[in-house]
């Protein structure tokens, strides 16, 4: 299995962004992968070595406030880990696109597609609005729609919390996930209002763009028992896409009992697999767009 590299680069507020690179030996496109809130990149060193070793190139930053980016940021302070810095949502949003531009200049001529997951998609979404023709492809996980109502702001482990006692049952039906999160020293609880603060909290609100600059194809995958969204969220997310956005090609999958991480389920294995089918058929031009 391909192993991650290590890189950085300085953002236009001076601050030092970290991120990974599992290389393909021979790709024939390249995601770029965008973590959640209270993580970082490497824990999805998993999917990340799966779509390596079929020849997918990915990429994944620590966002600002997360794992080496937040360290290097607080001067090694783990405790002050999550504040996004100078710049606020707004840049780490800008950060996503300035690695985006790295990725097209070092991987010329080949398809770049973007996975947010959790955080990442809703930060995805925003930067999806400006930048859609930056990707042959968009997959969006844990995701939700961005208006009050359809995206859980209080406790994401409020309905879970009777199976556990870690706090964290709400990511995965496995267990050793939760524990491995509570041990972690680069993970944390992520309150995002206490974290951004109220500017930036209510600007991770926000709809598809009308329409989107780019009829890119869409896969949007939850499990049935996310806690961020949830079923009715994501649908009702699609149909945005579908018709404010004005996207010809929108896939929704849900599974069964699943919760937030489904790259960290017992299913896991499904999940990528099926995130492999879907983008195969996008990336081998069956699928044509405008």
């Amino acid at each position: 299995m391909p192993e991650a590299t290590s890189h950085q680069f300085v953002d236009e507020h001076g601050v030092t962004v970290h991120y990974y690179v599992w290389k393909a030996d021979e790709p024939r496109a390249v995601l770029q992968l965008a973590h959640g809130l209270g993580e970082y990149a490497l824990r999805h060193s998993n999917l990340a070595e799966k779509l390596s070793a079929s020849g997918i190139s990915v990429y994944a930053d620590d966002h600002r406030g997360h794992g080496q980016t937040g360290l290097t940021q607080t001067g090694g302070d783990h405790t002050r880990l999550g504040a996004l810095g100078t710049g606020g949502l707004r840049a780490a949003v800008g950060d996503l696109h300035q690695l985006t531009g790295i990725i097209q200049r070092e991987n010329p001529g080949l398809p770049v597609v973007f996975l947010g997951h959790s955080w990442g998609s809703l930060m995805g979404q925003a930067l999806i609005n400006e930048h859609a023709a930056d990707f042959a492809a968009v997959i969006l996980t844990g995701t939700a729609y961005r208006v009050p109502g359809s995206m859980n702001a209080g406790n994401l482990n409020a309905k879970h919390k009777s199976l556990g006692t870690t706090g964290y049952e709400w990511l995965s039906r496995d267990t050793a996930v939760s524990a491995a999160f509570v041990e972690d020293p680069l993970t944390f609880y992520a309150d995002a209002l206490k974290l951004f603060g109220v500017a930036d909290g209510l600007r991770l609100f926000g709809r598809p763009r009308k329409p989107m600059p780019k009829d890119v194809p869409l896969l949007i995958m939850i499990g049935s028992e996310d806690a961020l969204g949830g079923e009715h969220s994501v649908r009702k997310l699609a149909e945005s896409y579908i018709e404010r956005g004005e996207l010809t090609d929108v896939t929704v999958e849900i599974y069964t009992e699943a919760r937030h991480e489904l790259f960290n389920e017992i299913n896991k294995d499904e999940v990528i697999a099926d995130l492999q089918v879907w983008l195969e058929s996008r990336l081998d031009g069956s699928h044509a767009h405008r």
